[in-house]
């Protein structure tokens, strides 16, 4: 990433835990700047899953083109390889249109691959990965990350046991490369980042402020029909909660209280819980990056204070 306040960069980055006002922010850009928006989230990707990931509203997404929101369906999953293929050409794209490309979200393993690149791993295989899905039915996730440590033990050793995803991939690279993932990595370099782009972060001066919008805003989802929503998904019956999208912050909550595993009251204490630990995960890996522009976004208009920034790498 170049300097901050470099003339050339044309590539802008809203970064900011969970409720921070980053889609606010973009969107006052977009009025003022030609733009377009690409989500850097790995939840808005779900088609009929928008009451929980606080997607914009049908009027926001008309009022500018915004990319990878509803782009899969529920049942499947979106790489970070493919993120980052996807946002390359996006980017491109939009550029040449003469347009702004706003890049605007919370995942930030995406932003990781966007700024430090991404590992040269073998691609997904449909047919390894429909195998390790049904032997991870017949013996659960933490059954297959035993198998990871017996082949992979550095791999398995910083996975979680119930990480289903990438216990997965990191079985699916071992079957398909006949070597650990742990081995391809320190085997490799990380390609060449794909653009330049200003940084602009959103960050909270009082976390305990961030807390009170967090719990309101999940309060604000349960209103707004959000465990219809889950009932609706949970009514497709080809959808189990080890899937991603299912294991997305207050799914996964909402899924277990329809099972009958928790009361409605648990249910949303640990929905707020789940997502204040998120927000704190997204801070920590903000902290990491120093060239970034932090904005307090509980100060005042934070959103202007984006645009200004934006103005000034597009006079």
């Amino acid at each position: 990433m170049t300097n901050n306040t470099t003339q050339n960069t044309k590539v802008i980055a809203i970064m900011g835990p969970t409720a921070s006002g980053k889609t606010a922010a973009a969107l006052e850009i977009a009025r003022h700047i030609p733009s377009e928006i690409i989500s850097v989230d790995s939840a808005l990707v779900y088609r009929e899953m928008d009451i929980g990931t606080a997607k914009p509203s049908a009027s926001e997404l008309a009022s500018v083109p915004h990319h990878l929101i509803d782009i899969i369906a529920p049942t499947e999953a979106y790489s970070v390889a493919q993120f980052l293929i996807d946002t390359k050409r996006l980017v491109t794209d939009i550029q040449s249109r003469g347009k702004l490309p706003i890049l605007v979200g919370g995942t930030m393993m995406y932003f990781k691959a966007l700024i430090n690149g991404i590992d040269d791993l073998p691609g997904a295989d449909p047919v390894i990965r429909a195998k390790l899905d049904a032997e991870a039915l017949r013996i659960g996730v933490p059954g297959l990350h035993a198998r990871l440590a017996s082949l992979d033990p550095l791999t398995a050793a910083r996975l979680q046991p119930n990480d289903s995803q990438r216990i997965q991939r990191a079985l699916e690279i071992i079957t398909i490369s006949g070597q650990p993932m742990s081995s391809l990595l320190a085997q490799q370099t990380k390609n060449e980042r794909p653009f330049d782009m200003l940084a602009l972060s959103l960050e909270p001066s009082d976390r305990s402020v961030l807390h009170q919008r967090i719990a309101r805003r999940f309060e604000l989802m349960l209103e707004q029909g959000f465990l219809d929503e889950v009932r609706k998904l949970r009514e497709r019956g080809d959808l189990h909660p080890d899937l991603p999208s299912m294991r997305c912050v207050g799914y996964r909550q909402a899924w277990e209280h329809l099972d009958g595993d928790c009361s409605y009251d648990e249910m949303r204490e640990l929905g707020i819980i789940a997502t204040r630990q998120l927000a704190k995960r997204q801070l920590t890996w903000l902290r990491s990056i120093p060239e970034r522009i932090v904005i307090d976004c509980l100060g005042a208009n934070p959103s202007e204070k984006v645009l200004q920034h934006a103005l000034s790498i597009t006079r």
